[in-house]
């Protein structure tokens, strides 16, 4: 789950909005932004983990990675296919 305690989201906060504005303004062709993203997902990682990894590292990561991915969808996707349900009718 991404909930973590508040007060230790305030330390990310400012890093997280100006990456985020980075990758907005570094992207302005839609087209690039999955790529740029993904690269700097690919590079936090690496980063944060080393490139030397271990198997439960690896799986540690791509468990992450999978939650992340559940967890956007179940919050933003799911509700939005659900209101367009309500306006154009289910198939």
């Amino acid at each position: 789950m991404p909930y973590i305690a508040s007060d230790d989201r305030s330390q990310y906060e400012e890093l997280i909005k100006s990456l985020a504005a980075t990758l907005r303004e570094a992207t302005g062709d839609h087209a690039k932004r999955a790529g740029h993203l993904n690269y700097v997902v690919t590079r936090l990682l690496l980063d944060t983990y080393g490139r030397e990894l271990r198997y439960w590292q690896h799986n540690e990561i791509i468990g992450m990675l999978e939650c992340c991915k559940q967890e956007f969808y179940r919050r933003q996707t799911a509700p939005y296919e659900d209101a367009c349900i309500e306006k154009s009718g289910d198939v």
